[in-house]
């Protein structure tokens, strides 16, 4: 009768099963997360005039600029790089940039944090300065808050990454680049009888030296 599995068995188990999940998730938050940081997190009301003239549309299109964080979306392409790297690499290097991918996300979540603090401040700078008119009110739009919930999500998949890397699947050797020539007993191999080659390498290499591979 086989014996039930023990919990050091079953725990990597549950750990390799949670690689897709993470990894979905981690990638998906970090995009939206790129996506609502270039939005305007800060909408203003009250200065009419700042619409009004031929130079409404750029005007426009200048307030969605300063209205919006280009940190928090670099910080999550940050975030997203580190995941593409997760899936090629093993061991220290793998759980480095995990470490790599936490640091970014509370990086993250620290923009969006400071953001109702420093950009309705801004956005009303920018329009005294390159209108003249003075905003009424600001107020938080709902790229922001998306944004929040982004943060929320990056966080906790870079810090699951953290902890559940050193369990999660490798991708094998065979992917690597060779880092020497092959033995005597693999060239052998390779030529078949008669020391004819057989490998489309060898064939190749046979004919850029002028040789004929089938004689």
């Amino acid at each position: 009768m086989a014996e039930p599995a023990t919990d050091a068995e079953v725990r990597p188990a549950r750990a390799r099963r949670t690689f897709g999940p993470v990894v979905a998730l981690g990638l998906a938050s970090a995009g939206l997360g790129a996506w609502a940081g270039t939005k305007p997190w800060v909408d203003g009301a009250g200065a009419d005039a700042v619409t009004d003239g031929p130079s409404a549309a750029g005007a426009a299109t200048s307030w969605a600029e300063v209205a919006s964080s280009p940190l928090a979306t670099a910080l999550a392409f940050v975030v997203m790089a580190c995941w593409g790297v997760l899936l090629v690499t093993r061991g220290r290097f793998r759980r480095g940039v995990a470490a790599l991918s936490v640091l970014a996300g509370l990086g993250y979540a620290a923009t969006v944090a400071w953001a109702p603090f420093t950009l309705p401040d801004h956005l009303v700078e920018q329009v005294r300065r390159r209108t003249g008119a003075t905003l009424d009110d600001t107020s938080l739009t709902g790229w922001f808050w998306l944004a929040a919930v982004a943060a929320l999500l990056v966080v906790a998949s870079t810090v699951l990454a953290l902890r559940l890397v050193r369990t999660w699947p490798e991708m094998g050797s065979r992917y690597d680049a060779p880092t020497g020539a092959r033995s005597s007993g693999d060239a052998d191999a390779a030529a078949g009888p008669a020391g004819r080659p057989t490998e489309n390498i060898d064939i190749w290499k046979a004919l850029d030296e002028g040789h004929d591979p089938t004689a």
